[in-house]
């Protein structure tokens, strides 16, 4: 029997719920169906009995307080976890429950067997022998990036609300939107969030403390061509895919995502789209170290200056923003925060894995706004597609840490 009774059937009616962003909607949230689900888990919360629960219609987020429960003050701790689903179809989220999984085997995803997860293609399968697995049908993606993290901290609301005598300060949790499109910080509130720290709850695999994140910047590349009849073209026509096409071999062919890992950073072309006349790249760059993310960039702006060379005008026109910088900037001088984390860790005898992110999380945001915030595990592995799966065990433990931060910290 699980210790959490509420914590399958509330994960599967949220991913069951399309809360995809949009990076091409201009409102916050990016999507409705996002402000739907969040104005039901202000009223979930309400239910619950949390106080001061609101929707902030400035940012997206929804934020509660559980008052604490003993006399003596301590630090205000803050759970956060994004509502949104990324760029992948999300529409008619049919979850599988895989009871009592063999790590050996195969599991069909769809009835025709045309999707399997194999041990084989994910290794990562063979540490789940014998648990529950929540999959997908093989048309979604699942949504445990990051349903399985407002499961999990509304699962430890309620679990602290039905046992007083576990001991905690003020609880303050907030649930975003559009993290997926690396908007969803952008207007946090801090100071109205009234948190000393917090944690986002939206990491992978059982044990993962995450306070280094890659800094990241969004590249797009414009082509101008000029179509005329391919009969009479020499010398005439300028073709923006071939452009393109250039721009991309300038690149370093070794640095791009599926070629790195570790801390090697990446350029990662996203979409290419066009005609002769026209063509559009979209890009993420990214790199461990501020340095390096400047490297990248101008390396970006010299391609582009040499690809211009034989125009009168140019003709490739790059635009470039950051986006996030590594939270170990900020976190480097709060590692009592991190180290909160890891001794709730090792007190329920899981190992701290301290890699750091090949992405990024709300808290890298959030940190450099003055609110030090870690990434901590939720469970979900291959995100973003339709091989996601989540173990209902290590959710379970998820829930665990939060309570076992919240209670060290009453200490």
């Amino acid at each position: 029997m699980t210790k959490y009774q509420e914590l399958l059937p509330l994960f599967l009616s949220y991913v069951k719920e399309n809360t995809r962003s949009d990076e091409n909607s201009t409102t916050i949230p990016s999507t409705e169906r996002q402000v739907v689900f969040l104005n039901k888990l202000v009223q979930q919360l309400k239910d619950l009995g949390l106080a001061e629960v609101k929707y902030n219609e400035t940012n997206g987020y929804v934020t509660a307080l559980l008052p604490s429960n003993q006399a003596k003050k301590v630090p205000t701790i803050g759970f956060l976890a994004h509502v949104d689903t990324a760029d992948f179809n999300a529409e008619g989220v049919a979850p599988q429950i895989v009871e009592n999984y063999d790590g050996q085997a195969i599991i069909p995803l769809d009835a025709a067997g045309n999707y399997v997860l194999d041990p084989a293609e994910f290794p990562a399968l063979t540490h789940y022998a014998g648990h529950t697995l929540i999959t997908t049908d093989g048309s979604t993606l699942l949504g445990s990036d990051d349903k399985s993290g407002v499961a999990e901290i509304m699962t430890a609301l309620a679990y602290l609300l039905a046992h007083p005598e576990i001991k905690h300060g003020d609880l303050k949790v907030g649930f975003g939107p559009d993290e997926e499109i690396g908007t969803g910080a952008d207007k946090f509130d801090v100071a109205d969030f009234n948190a000393d720290f917090a944690y986002t709850v939206d990491g992978g695999p059982e044990g993962q403390l995450e306070y280094e994140t890659f800094s990241a910047a969004a590249l797009e590349v414009t082509i101008a061509g000029k179509n005329v009849h391919p009969s009479t073209a020499k010398g005439i026509m300028v073709n923006a895919l071939q452009l393109g096409i250039d721009f991309q071999n300038a690149l370093p062919a070794a640095e791009v995502p599926e070629k790195t890992d570790g801390r090697a950073g990446f350029f990662h072309l996203l979409s290419f789209n066009g005609t002769v006349d026209e063509a559009k790249m979209s890009y993420i760059i990214r790199d461990f170290e501020r340095d390096g993310l400047a490297r990248r960039k101008a390396l970006v702006e010299k391609i582009a200056a040499k690809l211009n060379e034989p125009f009168a005008q140019p003709r490739v026109q790059v635009k470039m923003y950051d986006q996030y910088y590594n939270m170990v900037e900020v976190m480097k001088d709060h590692m009592d925060v991190v180290e909160l984390a890891e001794r709730a860790m090792v007190a329920l005898g899981i190992t701290p894995d301290e890699e750091p992110v090949r992405g990024g999380t709300d808290g890298s945001k959030i940190s450099f706004m003055g609110l030090p915030t870690p990434n901590l595990f939720a469970g979900g592995e291959n995100m973003h597609g339709r091989y996601e799966f989540v173990s209902l065990q290590v959710m379970e433990k998820a829930v665990d840490v939060i309570l076992k931060i919240s209670e060290l910290n009453a200490q």
